[in-house]
This record gives C-alpha cells, structure tokens and sequence, in this order.
C-alpha cells in the first residue's frame, strides 16, 4: 500500500500572511507560494498527443492544469494578462521539461476580438485543439453594493461569461468528436459570499451554461463539465478577491481547515480532459475542502 496522508495537514495549513499585490498579481511574489504540481505532480500518459488551452493557465489552479495536462502528454497553450508574463515563462519551462510544447497567447479576454482570435491562434500552433478549459476570472471584493461599480460588474461579467461563449463560439471550428471542455466556475455559485456578489453571479451563470451546452456539445461528440473549487490558495486572493483581514485565516473554515492547493485540482481536470470520463458530461465537480455544492 502506497503512503497515507491525512488531508488535514498534507499540504500548509497555518495561518497566511497578510499580503497585498496589484490587480491581477504575480504568483512568484507570494508567501507561501502556491504548490501548482511543477514538482508535486507526477503524469502517466493519460493525454499523450492531445492539444490543449487553458485560460489563465501562468497561476493557480489554470497553472495547475496545464501543468497536469503536459506531464500527461499534452501540448499546451495559456493565455494571461501581459502583466502576469513572468509567472506564464515559469509555466512554459515546466511544460517544455516535460517534453511538450508550450504556446503562449497574452492578451485581455476583456477584448472580444482577442478572446475569438486566441482559440484560432493556439489550435494553428498547436496543430489543433481537443481541450479547451476556461479558467480565468475575474474576481474583486466589494462589501457594499452600493459602491459597486458599473465598470467592475462589466469586466467581471465580460471575463467570466462572455469570452466563455466567445471562446466557445470559435472552439467548435477545431474541437474534434471526442473533444472535452472544463470551466472553472466556484463554490460562490451555490454558497455565495457578501463581498463576492458580482463573482457569485457570474459562477452561477457559467454553472447555468454547462448545463444548457450539455446537449448541444452531445451531439457534437464533445463533453463539457465544471469543476468548482472552494477556497484555493492563489494570487487571485492577494490581488483584490478578498479583505486583507481575511487572509491568515483564508481556508480555515473549511471542514479540512485549511485552504486547498492547486495541485490538488489537477487530477480532476485531467480526468475530465481524458478518455477515461467519456461517459461524464454535464457535471460539476466540487472541489471546497467539505463545503457541500448543489445544483
């Protein structure tokens, strides 16, 4: 039997730092830093010769699948914002250790035009494309909605849903029979937080665009399914997603008190990237350290 590890202590589970970095923030300056699989992680040729791109794919839990995905024999194309370049070069070296391609595409999914352009620029690099995961997100806390602003809503609302059915809209020219797409939507979706309204909104909505492409990707012969993570440790918390007073104790409340890793994500994207979850589609996969998801 291999070694047993208690889930409570496997990975850091004491108390953050207070930490605060500019919007959209750098993986490579936090503390700890986030355990994404660059080492952790160990592939078995579960997605050899399949083209993949992920969206946010240079930190966190978008870091975490492209990483999976190319130690599983992926090529692997991330998008990010031009700030976040020196956490997408730490990606792309990892990616080329493994033995696999890597393409990457910055730019703002804010720009309707980048966000079509960038599924047809990485299936040309890529020689084609079979997973499709989105995964970037805005997410800003406001705790009071009435200084909410028109300008955050729609920039949340345009990154988290519309470059979804953007992305999509291009992706049908490429993705084969057989094809597979995950969206990284959140607990938010059915535990929604106060100072999270607009995030919240727009992870139930992208729950609701699973449900309702389902069908029409079935069709198609191409799977879609949702994973939806609780509390994970990445920049996105450090760079505007949550109160700086609820940064040591972030995760804490969790049935497994403590926050998760995005590593600990990984094997759910592969799975439902790989021929092993051909007869799951329509899923969303809660993924919350014990904080029950319905839907």
């Amino acid at each position: 039997m291999g070694e047993m590890n208690n889930p409570l202590y496997k990975y850091y589970d004491g108390k953050f730092e207070k930490q605060k970095q500019p919007y959209p923030g750098v993986q490579s300056e936090m503390h700890p830093i986030p355990d994404c699989g660059e080492e952790s992680y160990v592939g078995s040729e579960k997605l050899k010769n399949r083209k993949a791109l992920v969206t946010g794919g240079d930190s966190g839990i978008g870091r975490a699948a492209a990483i999976a995905y190319a130690k599983e024999g992926a090529d692997v194309a991330i998008s990010y914002l031009p700030d976040e370049g020196s956490d997408a070069q730490e990606v792309k070296a990892v990616i080329e250790k493994a033995g696999q391609k890597a393409v990457l595409l910055p730019g703002d999914l804010r720009d309707e035009r980048f966000a079509r352009e960038l599924v047809h620029e990485a299936a040309e690099k890529l020689g084609g494309l079979d997973i499709l995961v989105l995964n970037a997100a805005i997410q800003q806390f406001e705790k009071d909605i009435k200084n909410l602003s028109t300008e955050q809503l729609t920039d949340t609302f345009t990154v988290n849903i519309f470059s979804n059915v953007w992305m999509l809209q291009e992706a049908l020219d490429h993705l084969p029979e057989g094809g597979s797409v995950v969206v990284t939507t959140s607990v938010q979706a059915f535990q929604p937080s106060g100072h999270l309204s607009d995030y919240a909104m727009t992870k139930s909505s992208q729950v609701a665009f699973v449900l309702a492409m389902t069908q029409q990707l079935a069709e198609k012969g191409i799977r879609i399914n949702a994973v939806s993570p609780g509390p994970v440790w990445t920049v996105l918390q450090v760079a505007g997603g949550q109160p700086q007073e609820s940064i040591p104790e972030f995760g804490q409340k969790e049935p497994l008190k403590r926050a998760g890793q995005p590593v600990e994500l990984a094997d759910t994207y592969v799975l439902l990237a790989s021929d092993s979850a051909s007869y799951i589609t329509g899923q969303v996969y809660g993924i919350t350290g014990g904080t029950p998801i319905n839907h």
